[in-house]
């Protein structure tokens, strides 16, 4: 996981409640899965960094023994760079679908449903542009047009996904606009 994903998705999980290390760790590797897992010797750093940021703090909290845990929260000014975060993500974040999904796990947290709606319409926006993985002469190809089974298995699972996600981003960005 890219440490600017890494850094929204702990600012995320602790926006919705405090948890020690090894909860935060499981909640990643929970969305993340085998596709971007998180080290300790990521993690770890990075809580650091942040902390002395000021965008989070710990505390000490009774453990389930006699072992005293520290507890991970996020602060007002960690809150205010998730929200400018999920407000203002950068291009990857809105092209690349793994980061983009990192996002759309915590853009609930927005409190203003047009904050929500530019940043959907940002997705939906690339998501129609022409692209392909494969081009010839400068033009994308389809999957009609190569012979190749498997790039045509590509551009045929990536259209079926495409045309699912941006009818999804045009059904959620009505609602979000009619409520």
């Amino acid at each position: 996981m890219a440490s600017g994903d890494l850094a929204l998705t702990i600012l995320g999980f602790l926006d919705e409640e405090p948890m020690h290390g090894y909860e935060l760790k499981q909640r990643i590797a929970g969305l993340s899965g085998h596709v971007r897992p998180v080290s300790d010797g990521a993690l770890y750093p990075a809580i650091a960094r942040m902390e002395a940021a000021g965008l989070l703090e710990r505390h000490e909290e009774e453990g389930s023994g006699a072992a005293r845990r520290q507890v991970i929260s996020i602060t007002p000014r960690g809150r205010e760079e998730l929200l400018r975060r999920l407000r203002e993500p950068s291009d990857v974040e809105i092209s690349d679908q793994a980061r983009f999904f990192t996002l759309l796990a915590f853009l609930s947290r927005l409190p203003d449903p047009a904050d929500q709606v530019r940043v959907l319409r940002r997705r939906l926006d690339f998501l129609e542009a022409p692209s392909s993985f494969f081009y010839r002469g400068g033009k994308p190809l389809s999957a009609e047009e190569t012979a190749d089974p498997f790039r045509r298995g590509m551009l045929l699972v990536a259209r079926a996904v495409t045309a699912a996600e941006k009818d999804w981003l045009r059904q959620t960005i009505s609602a979000l606009t009619s409520s």
